[in-house]
């Protein structure tokens, strides 16, 4: 079954304590409902550097990545459908992506 990575811009991170353990409560609530479809459920990540051929660049990119998951669906929009309810949609956005195998 092909594999899709949800690669997840923009969001922001929880002001307190409290409100970061309502919003993990509710990524779990969501990966659990994907089941076995969800192969990684990924991680967040640091600012990034933008390494080109002319030198290195360390203001994260023109569109910031902010996480990313991979999970497996029969089609790409079979993997968008998955998208729905994520709790990132509210202050970002998720690029979805076939993983191509070699």
């Amino acid at each position: 079954m092909p594999q899709f990575i949800f690669a997840y811009h923009g969001g922001q991170m929880p002001e307190t304590q409290e409100e970061g353990a309502k919003l993990m409560a509710r990524w779990e609530a969501w990966m659990a409902g994907l089941g076995d479809a969800m192969v990684n459920p990924g991680h967040p990540v640091g600012k990034s550097s933008t390494v080109s051929s002319s030198g290195v660049t360390n203001d994260g990119g023109s569109n910031p990545l902010s996480g990313f998951s991979l999970v497996q669906a029969d089609t790409l929009d079979g993997a968008i459908e998955m998208t729905r309810g994520c709790p990132h949609l509210e202050h970002g956005t998720i690029e979805v992506a076939e993983t191509i195998k070699m």
